[in-house]
Formats: C-alpha cells, structure tokens, sequence
C-alpha cells in the first residue's frame, strides 16, 4: 500500500516542480525585458536630448552618431511592432528573429539583443 501512495505522489510532486520552474522562468524573462525597456528609454531620452543640442549647434559628431544609431534602434523596433500586430505573432516574430540571425541582419534593437552585455542605467 506504501508503494502505490508513493508511486501516485511522485507525479504530482514532478507537476509542482514544472510549474515552479516555468513560474521562475517566465519571471526571469519579464525582469530582463523590463531592464532592456528600461535601457531604450534611457537611451531614447539622451537621443532626443542629443537631437536638441544639434538644433542649437551644441553637439558633437561622435555625440550625433550615437543618436543616429539609437534612431536606428527604435526604427528596428517599429520594423518588430508591424509583425506584433499580425496573427500568429508569437510565432512570427522569433521566426524573423532566427531567419535574420542567419542572414547576418540584426533584426532586434541593441538593448534586446542578448549577444551584448547591458549598459548601466544608472549612471545619469
């Protein structure tokens, strides 16, 4: 009898751990998505900042090119946003991600690749 109770437990006690770990990876992933979110607004926001100072003939080459290259950045992000809004979305876009990743294009912004280390948001 001591058997059969163990047998019929062990089922349920794999199904909790599944769960746990699926909860824990899906946590993980909305904390790095929050980061790289975080990353772009602040980027975005010294884009703009940079974009100013040029109107007024206060910037720098080296500083215009960074914003040209977050502009790039946030175009890369609308290109995504056009396929978010298409059916099957949730498999369309890693698809495009994968197929671009093999072509050699860069199809996710700089913040949402996971090759390159996060910079520090903090520092302003």
């Amino acid at each position: 009898m001591k058997l059969i109770k163990v047998v019929h437990k062990a089922p349920m006690r794999v199904a909790r751990i599944s769960k746990r770990r699926q909860q824990i990876r899906l946590r993980r992933a909305m904390v790095a998505l929050k980061c790289a979110l975080e990353q772009e607004k602040q980027e975005t926001k010294e884009m703009l900042e940079i974009y100013k100072r040029y109107t007024l003939g206060k910037a720098d080459r080296t500083e215009l090119k960074t914003a040209n290259a977050q502009l790039v950045d946030i175009l890369k992000g609308l290109g995504l946003g056009v396929f978010a809004i298409l059916p099957f979305a949730p498999i369309t876009i890693p698809i495009i991600v994968k197929v671009g990743s093999l072509v050699g294009v860069d199809v996710l912004p700089s913040s949402f690749n996971l090759k390159k280390k996060p910079t520090d948001t903090k520092n302003s």
